[in-house]
């Protein structure tokens, strides 16, 4: 159930016989957000030869290319499949291209076109969207050396850590290992700990701060 994204829109290029690539990607979560962000691109480069461009959606496992003009499978194709081989989707890329006034040829086009996107997604931040729950504990201080230590063993992810009159935390963990969880940090605590579920959602397991 979790899935890789990107968490903003980045870009990169590069010059192969004179011909430029530009490679444009997006987060995007439907067709009408990935048609605008490749109609935004083609207006900023209304002189470009080429604006060659890939999406793949989790809404209705949705995946669209176009090669724009270059000829068939050498262009919308090598970028599809780069966004398939990194496992990224609710994703947009645009390769624009410049002609040089020299072929490549087929294999050549495959190979910028690839690179482009490769460049674009590696200029991005990637995202490991995972389903999981944010919960608020609230227990007594004597409690929370038990608490800190049961934590990182269930690979939760503390947001924030608040000592008033009692501690109180706000936490992120996987679905999965929800229940698991709950019972050790009952257990741990003789019942004494208050666990509020704020819900589950996805949440960026790779980059989100911890305290």
């Amino acid at each position: 159930m979790n899935y890789l994204t990107v968490s903003e829109p980045a870009e990169a290029s590069f010059i192969e016989k004179r011909s430029e690539f530009i490679g444009y990607i997006s987060p995007v979560s439907t067709s009408e957000e990935a048609v605008d962000f490749i109609n935004g691109i083609k207006a900023r480069h209304r002189k470009a030869k080429h604006n060659v461009y890939a999406y793949i959606l989790r809404q209705d496992n949705i995946s669209r290319y176009s090669d724009d003009g270059e000829p068939q499978g050498t262009a919308g194709v090598p970028v599809l499949e780069v966004l398939r081989k990194r496992g990224l989707t609710d994703i947009c890329v645009v390769v624009t291209r410049y002609f040089g006034g020299i072929l490549l040829g087929g294999g050549g086009l495959v190979r910028a076109y690839s690179h482009a996107a490769s460049l674009a997604c590696d200029a991005a931040h990637t995202m490991d969207m995972c389903l999981c729950h944010k919960l608020r504990l609230t227990a007594d201080y004597s409690m929370y050396g038990k608490i800190s230590y049961l934590l990182p063993a269930h690979g939760t992810i503390t947001l924030s850590s608040d000592f008033g009159s009692d501690v109180t935390m706000e936490i992120l963990v996987l679905s999965e290992k929800l229940d698991a969880l709950k019972k050790e940090l009952t257990e741990a605590t003789n019942g004494s700990i208050i666990i509020d579920d704020r819900g589950e959602s996805y949440e960026d397991f790779s980059s989100v701060q911890t305290y």
